[in-house]
C-alpha cells in the first residue's frame, strides 16, 4: 500500500530548470557557444559537473567563465522573481493530505534554495520530511536522497510514491526501490526515462487518487 508521497523540487515543483538552459544558452550564445539541450537535460537532476567542464573548454580564449556564471545566474534571478508553481502541483500536494498520505521531498539542490521557494509559495509546512544534498554523501542518481527521505517519513520504500521530472531523479528514485511516474518539463521531456511506473505531462492530466490505486492494483516496484 501506498503510504507516503516523496515529491522532486526543481523542474517538478518549480520549472527552474527550464529557466537555467535558456539563461546559459543566452549568455553563452553571446559569446558564439553552442548550448546542446541534451547536454544540459543529462545532468538536470543531479550535479553539473559535465555543464561545467563543457563551459569551460569552450569558453577557453573567448570569455572569462565566472562572468559567464554571474551574467546567468543574474538572468535566472529575474526569472525566478515572476516563476509561478508547474500546473497542478499545489492540487496534488492537498490530494495527498486529504487521502492521508505522508508528505516528503527530495531534492539534490540545497535546503536553502529548496526552501526558500516552499516560503515563498506557502508551501513548506506542507512537507513532513525534506531532504537535500545538504543531507547526504552523494546526490542523485545515487538513491540515497530517497533512502533518506522514506526512513525519515517512517515507511519501507515501496510504500512511498515519487514524482520527478529528470531522468537521474528517475533512476535514484526506482533504485532506492520507490515508485515513480515522471513528469518532464520541456528540457526532459525527450530524455529516455528507463523503467519508470507512470509518466504524465502536467499533474493536472489525472487525478492523484486515480494514479495511486492504479498503483497498488499492479505488482510491487
Amino acid at each position: 500500500m501506498i503510504k507516503a508521497i516523496v515529491f522532486d523540487f526543481d523542474g517538478l515543483i518549480v520549472d527552474t530548470e527550464s529557466a537555467w538552459f535558456d539563461c546559459y544558452a543566452e549568455v553563452l550564445g553571446g559569446h558564439g557557444i553552442p548550448f546542446p539541450t541534451e547536454l544540459f537535460a543529462a545532468c538536470v537532476g543531479s550535479h553539473g559537473g559535465q555543464i561545467e567542464a563543457y563551459i569551460r573548454q569552450m569558453a577557453e580564449g573567448r570569455t572569462d567563465i565566472s562572468e559567464v556564471r554571474k551574467a546567468a545566474a543574474q538572468l535566472h534571478a529575474e526569472k525566478m522573481a515572476t516563476v509561478t508553481l508547474r500546473d497542478g502541483v499545489a492540487e496534488y500536494i492537498e490530494a495527498a493530505q486529504r487521502l492521508g498520505l505522508k508528505v516528503g521531498l527530495a531534492s539534490s539542490s540545497d535546503r536553502a534554495w529548496v526552501e526558500s521557494f516552499l516560503r515563498r509559495f506557502g508551501l513548506l509546512d506542507s512537507f513532513e520530511v525534506i531532504k537535500t544534498k545538504d543531507d547526504v554523501a552523494n546526490v542523485k542518481p545515487d538513491p540515497e536522497l530517497y533512502l533518506k527521505a522514506v526512513q525519515a517519513l517512517g515507511i519501507e520504500a515501496h510504500e512511498a510514491l515519487a514524482f520527478e521530472d529528470s531522468a537521474n531523479g528517475a533512476a535514484a528514485a526506482k533504485a532506492a526501490g520507490l515508485w515513480c511516474v515522471i513528469v518532464p518539463n520541456p528540457v526532459t521531456e525527450g530524455l529516455a526515462f528507463g523503467s519508470v511506473d507512470g509518466r504524465l505531462r502536467s499533474m493536472t492530466d489525472r487525478p492523484l487518487k486515480d494514479i495511486i490505486e492504479e498503483l497498488q492494483a499492479a505488482p510491487l516496484p
